[in-house]
């Protein structure tokens, strides 16, 4: 599957993602080897916040785009934990769902259809300022106006 990052069609990094279960029992094991894991609607990313250094990426699943939960899953990674590593977006990821991801901390994408890789790339290169202050750490049009 393509991934999309910094709205360019990259190779996606080789290995293994983990459950949030098998993650924790990894990164207590051995914590080297736990750099990525995946997290489900249902997983309490502060669980995460004694590796957040270590980990490289965190992928959240979007079983149907109609479940909105990775959104602020992401926000919390963000804006509260200061995650700074990739957050990607996997599973039923749609084009117009892209502008409201990448705002909500989001920085790569999964995409199931080949084809439609290109569209999601140009996608994410629609907008360059925004008015709202958002987890993606830019600075709104108001506060460069303003400072």
């Amino acid at each position: 599957m393509p991934l999309i990052k910094k709205g360019e069609i990259v190779a996606a990094p080789q290995g293994e993602v983990n459950t949030l279960d098998s993650f924790l029992e990894i990164a207590a094991a051995d914590p080297k080897d736990a750099i990525m894991v995946r997290l489900m609607p249902d997983d309490d990313p502060l669980k995460l916040e004694p590796y957040l250094d270590q980990l490289e990426v965190v992928e959240i699943s979007f079983p149907r785009y109609a479940d909105g939960r990775g959104y602020s899953q992401a926000q919390l990674l963000r804006r509260r934990l200061g995650f700074k590593g990739e957050i990607r977006a996997v599973g039923d990821v749609l084009r117009d769902q892209l502008l409201f991801m990448l705002r909500s901390g989001f920085d790569a994408f999964e995409i199931e259809k080949s084809d439609a890789a290109e569209a999601f790339a140009a996608a994410s290169q629609e907008y360059s300022q925004f008015y709202q202050p958002a987890a993606d750490g830019e600075v709104g049009v108001f506060a460069r106006r303003h400072s």
